[in-house]
């Protein structure tokens, strides 16, 4: 229940922390972080995280991962499903609360968004749906190269948080014009839940997306790995 409940806060983090830097701070006028400030703060979500919560439960925050990691042996099976659970709940719970911190303004309203993911007319680039299908698999599949080959115990110790944040950091500033990022079925969820309509119509590919590029990066890791020892 302790790995559970850290994987809940450590998702709610991740959701309020980046979709809130979206939200609340992308576009204020004269201080707007933009798109570099925005992969920034998802990319310190994950690393703040990886240090407070990384002994508790390995620090997942995300579907896709845990399911990469449970293909490449590095998961229970039987763990799998609570983790999710706990994911998703956390990134609601979060979604929840930035809706409650946003609505604070007098214009606010979930048509621009609300950092949700999409394709085609609701894509920041106006991106296709082939184009934002691939780019979440091989987002996903970079990002569990890199956990997977980070926390391998050949790796130097202690620096495993640093390469995953910056490696979603990277992610973030390639593909957020393509699908606003994704790359993690549960903070898309979590803040589509508030948009409803089209955020809800498209949350299938930031599920199915990020879970086939997250067992591609695990079988490819593997295989190096396996080839290497």
């Amino acid at each position: 229940m302790k790995a559970y409940g850290a994987e809940f806060f450590g998702t709610f983090w991740l959701v309020l922390g980046g979709c809130g830097s979206a939200v609340l701070a992308a576009a204020f006028p004269g201080f707007g972080i933009g798109f570099a400030g925005v992969a920034l703060a998802f990319g310190l979500t994950v690393l703040t995280m990886a240090y407070a919560i990384g002994h508790i439960s390995g620090c997942h925050l995300n579907p896709a991962v845990s399911i990469g990691l449970w293909a490449g042996g590095r998961f229970e099976g039987s763990k799998l499903l609570p983790y999710i659970v706990a994911q998703v709940l956390g990134a609601a719970v979060a979604g929840g609360v930035l809706y409650l911190i946003a609505s604070g303004k007098a214009d606010f309203s979930t048509a621009g968004g609300f950092a949700s993911n999409g394709f085609g007319e609701h894509s920041p680039g106006k991106y296709s749906l082939v184009a934002a299908l691939v780019c979440e698999v091989v987002m996903t599949m970079m990002f569990l190269i890199i956990i997977m080959g980070a926390t391998d115990k050949r790796a130097p110790a202690g620096f495993a948080p640093l390469a995953i944040g910056l490696g979603l950091t990277l992610i973030h500033l390639i593909s957020i014009p393509v699908t606003n990022t994704s790359v993690n079925p549960a903070r898309s969820t979590g803040v589509a839940l508030f948009v409803g309509d089209w955020a809800i119509a498209q949350l299938w590919l930031f599920w199915v997306a990020p879970i086939v590029g997250a067992v591609l990066g695990a079988l490819v890791y593997r295989g190096l790995a396996e080839s290497d020892r």
